[in-house]
């Protein structure tokens, strides 16, 4: 796949050379080779379906988890719109959820109809289809724990649905296959009472904007807890709060939040999360794993 336009059509919006930095919470990285943004599932379907098996495929929800490397991504970026981001009522207790339907969405929709267990998701700042694929999870609660299954587009352009047996998740991963494009997901969650599930949610809610810097151009979560102990006291032991590479600073409210002050390269925050790795180690033993996704060339 060249930079030129490709022979088959798609009904969706397809650009070459999109800048992906105004996608993403770090505001910053390179530019996507191409990036598709289907009209709706057949169109998803038939693109994936005509396009050369050898070129790679990523999906992009809110940008949220994300470092996209200066250098750009190659291949196809795809970017799911309004078309994916229904959330429906299925029954008393589940919900049908669209790949791009946000967090926020998800949780308000199950208050809405007396659905208590999704509150966590209030907290994730994603779209369901990240949610399924890194097996999303915060106060307690995971993916995994409310999902029943999920539909997937593989690279080949063929649908299929998965229970979550079938997903192999762990701690923020899953066994989902390279270039699948979830595109909607199933959540069960149990009976409530709409003003309980509010008051949790109005709970998690607050407990984020005391503890993390919501209001910076920041990926969440930087590190993964390792067992037994949570990233952010084993960075702080190390020295790191505040630490900075160019623009990049480890944020002084919640030291597993890296933060773009401004200036910061996407080169800056990726370097900068390999220097609190190099000094957690040094000073505890411990070999921090990213969670955040590090994508495309530097």
């Amino acid at each position: 796949m060249t930079n030129s336009a490709p022979s088959f059509g798609v009904r969706g919006r397809l650009t070459p050379n999109a800048p992906l930095a105004p996608l993403v919470w770090f505001k910053s990285g390179g530019a996507a080779q191409w990036l598709f943004e289907p009209k709706d599932t057949d169109d998803l379907c038939a693109f994936l379906r005509d396009l050369d098996p050898a070129v790679p495929v990523m999906a992009l929800g809110l940008g949220s988890n994300l470092i996209v490397r200066d250098g750009g991504v190659p291949g196809v970026v795809v970017r799911l719109g309004k078309a994916f981001a229904k959330v429906a009522r299925v029954d008393a207790v589940t919900l049908d959820c669209g790949g791009g339907a946000s967090g926020i969405l998800v949780s308000s929709t199950a208050r809405d109809a007396g659905i208590a267990g999704l509150e966590f998701l209030r907290s994730i700042p994603g779209t369901v289809g990240g949610f399924c694929r890194m097996n999303g999870g915060a106060y307690g609660s995971e993916v995994k724990d409310v999902m029943v299954d999920c539909d997937v587009v593989l690279r080949s352009g063929e649908r299929v649905t998965l229970p979550v047996a079938d997903l192999g998740y762990t701690y923020r991963h899953s066994e989902l296959p390279e270039g699948a494009i979830v595109i909607g997901a199933r959540f069960r969650g149990r009976p409530g009472d709409p003003a309980a599930i509010q008051a949790e949610m109005d709970r998690i809610s607050a407990a984020r904007e005391a503890s993390q810097p919501l209001r910076s151009k920041t990926g969440g979560s930087t590190f993964k807890n390792p067992d037994g102990a949570k990233a952010w006291e084993l960075v702080d032991r190390a020295g790191c709060r505040g630490l900075t590479v160019g623009g990049a600073q480890v944020s002084e409210k919640h030291t597993n939040f890296l933060i773009n002050t401004g200036t910061a390269s996407s080169a800056d925050i990726e370097a900068l999360g390999e220097e609190v790795r190099r000094r957690v180690k040094e000073q505890s033993g411990v070999e921090l794993q990213w969670e955040i996704q590090r994508v495309g060339k530097p």
